[in-house]
């Protein structure tokens, strides 16, 4: 199994619940679908360097996980029908940086 980042890019007038329903959704998703999720961060409502279907907002979900190419394949099917995700990007790393979150708000 190779180690991924998954980022989401959802559509900036969702409401919360949505939001925890498309974070739910693929969490589910990777674990059934012989992949582990190690961890989820939600970076919350970003600007966009430019507008994504007339966007200029959007939230930002990213996963970290353990998969195969089968995990991978139903990610991609289920994003491609998915109207709420606008955009998303998928990275395959050799090691994960599970201590460090980037987008950490700092109190």
């Amino acid at each position: 199994m190779s180690f991924y980042e998954n980022t989401l890019i959802a559509k900036q007038d969702l409401p919360k619940s949505e939001l925890d329903n498309i974070k739910d959704k693929y969490n589910d998703l990777i674990n059934n679908s012989s992949g582990k999720v190690i961890k989820i961060e939600e970076w919350g409502l970003l600007n966009l360097a430019r507008k994504i279907k007339k966007y200029n907002k959007a939230f930002y979900i990213h996963f970290k996980f353990k998969g195969n190419k089968e995990t991978l394949k139903e990610i991609n099917k289920k994003i491609k029908i998915d109207s709420s995700i606008i955009r998303h990007l998928i990275v395959k790393y050799k090691n994960l940086d599970t201590k460090n979150e980037y987008f950490k708000k700092v109190k």
